[in-house]
């Protein structure tokens, strides 16, 4: 891991890090891997079709940058092993058929969040509603932890008995960039003098506004929050409970992040089911969002099923699930994703040139009609 240190024009510093592809380096496309799955579209992360770079605020502490990046992009050696896994089932069960293109062209990457925490509550934001709400529940959250920075931030100036010189709203946003590193990731990669093949991922660490959004709130930052104000500030209704209970359980180290991580390293079925239990005596986690972080921590034999999914297969499937995908064991939710990602490309155009404003029209009534769909991105494209 090659990094350097540089004076940007407005003098302050940036950080570009090299994060090594290593046996991923194959076949590694950056677009595939983020847009591979909502969650990239949930705040605080930031695709940008137009520069196809991708960029969020994360943590300046343990574990380090690489590793929180290498998480998102599942860059491990035993993810790695999975795609390859995945793809030579496909190519023995389709070959070159051209009906069955979008498996070959799946990266078998689903993107995730920097931390486990964070994927458990937005799975938790999953539940039961459609996908706008979902946006608009993750953006409060990062708007509540910019809020939290910024009382910081007064409150330390308070008890030093200082008053900033400059506005309020651009001190905060300075703290922000102090506690925190915006990064941006591109698909700018170096070459192997070798073969030419792809063995670095560039992030490059330059301060970027994030006007009013600070990172996801942390475990520590949600657990003293009183249930009410959490489920009015970010209109989480029901699900304020839920997210309070794990982060409660977190702080006070009755549900071991770290420990379960290292328990998911054996993705076979019977972690799968210890793991399933364990998760399931967290308030809240139920068959669907268990199956959602169980998969986010690399178990792809089970699909979460909720009304969504059922619906989904109804259209296309029409027949037992399970019998279905079985031929693809034991990585049946990445066949059923594929499948129902294209069919997501089909109906709204492809999902990583999306605008941000057409995100909240991703709904199981504009799934139902292609020309709805496109008439509606069209109308929210006219107005902007």
């Amino acid at each position: 891991m090659a990094k350097e240190q540089e004076e940007n024009g407005n003098g302050s510093s940036s950080l570009l890090v090299e994060l090594p592809l290593r046996e991923a380096a194959e076949g590694f496309e950056l677009e595939k891997a983020i847009c591979s799955h909502g969650l990239f579209m949930l705040a605080p992360n930031h695709w940008d079709p137009i520069s196809r770079s991708f960029s969020r605020p994360l943590r300046l502490t343990s574990p380090p940058l690489t590793v929180t990046v290498s998480r998102m992009l599942r860059l491990s050696e035993s993810e790695e092993n999975k795609v390859r896994e995945f793809r030579s089932i496909v190519e023995a069960l389709h070959g070159e058929e051209e009906a069955t293109e979008y498996l070959r062209s799946f990266s078998g990457r689903v993107f995730r969040s920097p931390t486990l925490f964070e994927d458990m509550v937005k799975c938790i934001l999953l539940c039961n509603c459609q996908f706008s709400r979902t946006l608009s529940m993750a953006k409060a959250l990062c708007e509540l932890q910019f809020e939290i920075q910024h009382q910081i931030s007064s409150s330390k100036a308070a008890e030093d008995d200082f008053i900033p010189k400059t506005p309020a709203g651009k001190e905060s946003k300075r703290k922000l960039r102090v506690s925190k590193v915006s990064m941006r990731l591109e698909s700018k990669f170096t070459e192997s003098k070798v073969d030419n093949s792809v063995s670095d991922l560039q992030l490059s660490q330059e301060p970027l506004d994030f006007v009013g959004m600070g990172s996801f709130p942390s475990p520590e930052e949600l657990a003293n929050f009183d249930e009410s104000f959490l489920a009015k500030r970010c209109n989480l209704g029901y699900r304020a409970s839920r997210i309070l209970k794990l982060a409660q359980g977190v702080v006070q180290g009755n549900i071991q992040l770290t420990q379960l991580e290292e328990d998911c390293k054996e993705t076979s079925l019977s972690s799968y089911d210890k793991l399933s239990q364990r998760l399931r005596q967290i308030d809240g986690f139920g068959p669907f969002t268990c199956a959602n972080v169980l998969m986010c921590m690399g178990f792809y034999h089970v699909i979460p099923a909720d009304s969504e999914t059922i619906r989904h297969l109804k259209q296309t499937v029409g027949r037992d699930v399970e019998l279905f995908y079985a031929k693809y064991a034991p990585f049946q939710f990445l066949a059923y994703w594929a499948e129902m990602w294209h069919f997501y490309g089909q109906r709204f155009g492809k999902l990583s040139e999306l605008p941000v404003s057409d995100y909240k029209l991703i709904t199981a009534s504009n799934m139902k009609n292609k020309k709805i769909a496109t008439r509606k991105r069209s109308k929210t494209s006219a107005e902007e």
